[in-house]
């Protein structure tokens, strides 16, 4: 599992500075990109605040984290109909931001 670069993915296609993201998570800059380095194994509270910053759910974001032979349950086929429509979700446009639950 690269939880790490699945955030940062997530975060550079959702057009999300670090600082931003960071914001929105309640986290600090300088542990996010720990976190995208993967150089810290967070907390599921903190996914779920990263997930909740990237307006994503958080299954999304283990899939894209998710490597090859985590995925050996799946066929091909449906592993890759998945990571399109996860990439879709990301290139949709976000709503709003409301103030997320710390």
């Amino acid at each position: 599992m690269n939880i790490g670069s699945a955030i940062q993915l997530s975060r550079t296609k959702r057009k999300l500075s670090q600082v931003q993201l960071a914001k929105r998570a309640g986290i600090s800059v300088s542990y996010l990109s720990l976190l995208e380095r993967s150089l810290r194994d967070p907390p599921l509270s903190t996914l779920k605040r990263v997930a909740a910053g990237l307006n994503m759910p958080l299954e999304i974001l283990f899939f894209l984290g998710a490597e090859g032979k985590e995925l050996s349950g799946l066929s091909q086929e449906l592993a890759g109909q998945l990571a399109v429509a996860a990439l879709e979700l990301l290139n949709e446009p976000e709503p709003p931001q409301a103030d997320l639950p710390l």
